[in-house]
This record gives C-alpha cells, structure tokens and sequence, in this order.
C-alpha cells in the first residue's frame, strides 16, 4: 500500500502532462534592476571571466547566487551615474575598445601550434643547431654624437672608471646599471654593436660605434659557451613565442590594412586639458 500522500503525488503527476522546456538564450532576463534587465548572457560572460581555481569546489547554485548579487549590486550603483558624464562616456568608449582588441587577440593566441610552427620558431632561436653557441657580457656607454662618444673612449684610456662613466654620460636605461647589459648572443643586438662586441677580447673597450641610437663606446666583459637546449625540453616556452609572434603579427597586420588619418596642427599641451571632460 502506497502512504497517502505519495499516492496523491503519484497520481498528480500521472494525471498533468509534463510542461514544455523553455528555451533559454542570451537575451533570457534573470533579474531586472529598476527596470534594467541582467540577462542570462551577461551571467554565461561574467562566468567565463572568473578564475577557475577562486571557484574550484564551489557548487553552480551558490556560484548562481553570488554572481546574481554581484551584478545586481553593480547595477544598482552604476545607475546612479546615469545620465553619463563625458568622462564616463570617453572612458567607456576606452574600455570597449580595449576589450574587444583583447577579445580578437585572445582567439589567435588560443590556437595550439604545431610541430612544424615549434621546429620553426626553435630554428630560429638556436639557428637550428645543436651546436654550442657563444654568448657575450657586454656593458656599454650610449651618447648622441660621435665627439661625446671620442671623448668617453679617451677619458677611458687615460684610466676613467666605466661604470662611473656609464652612469653620468649614458643615456639610456643601462646607465643606472652602470652601463651593464647582462648576458645576450650577438643575434640579440643591432649588426654594428654586434660585431663590435665579437671583435673585443676579454676587458677590452671598443673605439666608438655608431648604430641607429647613437654612438657606443663598449667594453667586453666575458664571454662563454652555451649548448642549446633540446627541442623536446622547451616545446612549452616555444608553443608560447609561437603565440605572442602570431598575435604581434596580427597587430601589425591590422595596423598595416587601416586606413589611419591623424589630425594634424594640433598641439601636445591639449593632454592637459582636461576641462573639456566636463565635472
């Protein structure tokens, strides 16, 4: 014998025909704000955003709950800067641009690479050989014309301290450093300084070269071998340059195809004003 009140549910649910599944898309509302709706595609988006590892073991009906709340509080608040401002308007218009250059580099750099893209960029890192390579500590003092570059190398010569030099006359980031540029190979560096570094020998300075920033007066640290790891070791950091590569060529190839128009005649100095943003 069945217990009565399951015998009534029983033969409710015999008796009333199973209701139609609603179908559920971006647009279906899940909650509204004083009329503004939060729709099931903002929850899917804001889903996709999260962390996996701050909701790892979370149940989707408490995860359901505390993003609903989030946005309902976000709309209610974001409601109150309504009508937009025009620094609310710019600002807006900043962030879209920003995501939606994100969202289209994001799918690029989402492609897995293939072994030929990893054999490729591997090639290109070692020059496809296993072969020891040589790798040079170098630290430099960067100026603007050939005669301040003269006068550094003979200063040099007469027992001037080069990291001292470095840090009063260089005029790059390495200054600081006293000049230091670390370890690199001569692939790394524009062809003038390159060959400039491979001609020194050990605690020698170089006689001024020219390159594209300037004049280098350079001295030669040390220099060692290095062997080249196995394709196998780093396919991961490969599968990596292989994407950032991609993406950068995708952003120069869009630069490349637009028509890009700047205005012309107007001053620097408009950065500064920001009155025209409104309160």
């Amino acid at each position: 014998m069945l217990k009565p009140l399951l015998a009534v549910s029983v033969l409710l649910s015999a008796a009333v025909p199973a209701l139609p599944v609603l179908a559920q898309d971006a647009d279906t509302v899940v909650a509204t704000v004083n009329g503004e709706a939060i729709t099931l595609g903002q929850m899917v988006a804001m889903r996709q955003g999260l962390d996996a590892q701050a909701t790892q073991g979370l149940p989707d009906s408490a995860l359901w709950d505390l993003m609903l709340d989030q946005m309902i509080r976000q709309t209610a608040v974001a409601q109150a800067a309504e009508p937009l401002s025009k620094r609310d308007a710019v600002a807006l218009e900043i962030e879209k641009r920003a995501y939606l250059a994100g969202s289209v580099l994001e799918k690029i750099a989402a492609a897995e690479p293939d072994e030929a893209e990893l054999k490729a960029a591997y090639d290109q890192a070692f020059g496809g050989q296993a072969e020891p390579a040589v790798e040079y500590n170098a630290a430099h003092i960067l100026v603007k014309t050939r005669e301040e570059a003269e006068a550094i190398a003979k200063q040099l010569a007469e027992g001037a301290d080069f990291g001292a030099l470095a840090e009063e006359k260089s005029t790059d980031n390495s200054g600081p450093n006293k000049g230091d540029l670390g370890w690199f190979q001569p692939e790394q560096m524009v062809e003038p300084f390159a060959e400039a570094v491979k001609a020194l020998e050990k605690g020698q300075v170089s006689e001024p070269v020219e390159t594209q920033f300037g004049w280098h007066v350079i001295k030669l640290n040390d220099t060692r071998e290095v062997t080249p790891p196995a394709f196998e070791e780093i396919k991961e950091q490969l599968a990596v340059q292989v994407r950032r590569d991609k993406v950068q060529a995708e952003i120069e190839k869009r630069v490349t195809e637009a028509k890009v128009e700047k205005t012309e005649g107007l001053a620097v100095d408009l950065l500064n004003k920001t009155d025209i943003l409104g309160e």
